[in-house]
């Protein structure tokens, strides 16, 4: 018998949008079909419950396709011992790199390394630097840390060219969590170049400027807002060195990109996939031949619940494929007890593995962008796109980013945008798991280990720019 022939008669019609509208329709039983199935994005992006594949696009991929994802474990223990312990664990258990998380970070979460070169010493001792992805989360002495990190590799004579790094340096982030900088905006784009132009020298392939959306996510801003300040971020790189009168076409391969996933999976396989469009837009408007967006993905902190801490797992899980699919360079998960303190080993096991559960025997990455050609993420990624388009214009002309915040409109923004979203929770428009919906009638005791919280530390320098009244503060959703 000819199988050809047995397909063929046994194929599914031909998709028809209009039919399968009308069958929905009935299936309502008078039910409005715009409300019911229908939805938009935080930004007013509609999504429509029914997409036609996607033709004309081609697929968004990171520079190296063929390559992992890199397993990232924080390292933010206050207690310097302790987090290298917990590093060798997590090397010798699978992970494939480090963020080092410094205390006064705007994503330390009340923890982190102490700030001192035998600090980060003692974390990375044993850790073999020239097969761990390392990266450091900059606290308010960012500069500094790249002179020890330098001094450290030095050292222990680590071969520049087998080293992945990202310093994760970005004065936009380190303003808005921590509402100060430790000079004005005007003195730290005249320096910055003259500062780092050592780093290009050492010829270490690696990301020493940041454009860091995950302080701006956890205070609340839309996908479309963090994108916007991402990409006004890395513009404002780029134009610090224009002004110094570098070559971009060096500068840009080392400017990268840090954001938030979480729980909505297409939405944030999107937000991944725009930022590659947008750094690609910013390049050629600079005239400059593209290079690949360098994306590191960690999971929401603001999605994480205090109640029903478990669900987190959930969560963490689905941004982690979401991160993993849509082709992020390197993906940090954060513990699911996060909102209750430091993590246990147990956490963070869970958190380490279960990346490595996915790339291990569920293949999620054997596949370079398997979202290319679906309609749905393609329209989102466009619309995403659209929308921090429109924030970093709105940026722009309110002087760039780092002006921005010193007015307070940035903040404003995410202000408003996290007031509608709180609103959506009280309304029950908007649900979570364990905590607004089927809450636990008694919640059980969740196991941190012994640290003190701190908030971010004062640096007192008279000069420091500062940042009006109203300021970023990360917040979590569950705690409500």
């Amino acid at each position: 018998m000819d199988a050809g022939a047995v397909f063929k008669d046994t194929a599914f019609p031909a998709f028809d949008q209009g039919r399968w509208r009308a069958l929905a329709e009935k299936a309502l039983a008078g039910a409005d079909f715009e409300q019911t199935l229908a939805s938009q994005t935080d930004d007013g992006k509609r999504i429509d419950p029914l997409y036609e594949r996607s033709s004309a696009t081609r697929p968004v991929l990171r520079a190296n396709p063929a390559e992992h994802g890199v397993i990232t474990q924080r390292i933010d223990d206050p207690d310097p011992v302790r987090a290298n312990a917990q590093a060798r664990d997590d090397i010798a258990q699978g992970a494939t790199g480090l963020s080092l998380v410094f205390e006064g970070a705007p994503n330390a979460f009340g923890y982190g390394l102490p700030v001192a070169v035998e600090a980060l010493a003692k974390a990375l001792d044993g850790i073999p630097l020239d097969k761990t992805y390392l990266r450091v989360d900059a606290h308010p002495q960012s500069r500094v840390t790249v002179d020890w990190l330098v001094a450290l590799l030095t050292k222990r004579r680590a071969d520049p060219s087998k080293l992945s790094l990202s310093f994760g340096i970005d004065p936009a982030a380190v303003f808005a969590g921590t509402g100060r900088l430790r000079m004005s905006i005007e003195a730290l784009r005249a320096s910055m170049p003259q500062s780092l132009a050592h780093f290009f020298a050492l010829g270490v392939p690696g990301v020493l400027l940041e454009a860091d959306g995950r302080v701006f996510h956890n205070a609340g801003a839309t996908e479309g807002q963090e994108l916007g300040i991402m990409l006004a971020s890395s513009v404002s790189h780029l134009r610090m060195f224009e002004e110094a009168r570098q070559a971009l076409i060096y500068a840009a391969p080392h400017i990268g990109f840090a954001l938030s996933v979480d729980q909505d999976q297409f939405l944030s396989m999107a937000k991944v996939r725009a930022m590659r469009k947008l750094w690609a837009k910013a390049q050629e408007a600079c005239s400059i031949q593209p290079s690949p967006a360098i994306i590191h993905a960690e999971t929401s902190y603001r999605m994480m619940t205090v109640n029903d801490p478990e669900t987190n797992i959930l969560r963490t899980a689905i941004a982690g494929f979401a991160a993993a699919t849509a082709g992020a360079d390197s993906i940090a998960i954060l513990p699911y007890t996060v909102a209750h303190g430091l993590a246990d080993p147990f956490a963070r096991r869970v958190a380490r593995n279960t990346l490595l559960v996915m790339e291990g025997e569920s293949r999620v990455d054997f596949v370079a962008d398997p979202a290319a050609g679906s309609g749905s993420i393609e329209a989102l990624t466009d619309a995403l796109c659209e929308a921090a388009w429109a924030e970093f214009q709105k940026i722009e002309t309110e002087g760039g980013v780092l002006k921005s915040l010193a007015d307070g409109k940035i903040q404003a923004r995410i202000t408003a945008a996290r007031e509608a979203r709180a609103e959506a929770y009280r309304g029950g428009k908007r649900t979570l798991i364990g905590t607004t919906l089927y809450p636990l009638k008694a919640e059980r005791p969740v196991v941190t280990l012994p640290a003190e919280r701190r908030a971010v530390p004062d640096e007192g320098a008279a000069s420091c720019e500062r940042l009006p009244a109203i300021r970023i503060d990360q917040s979590i959703e569950g705690r409500r």
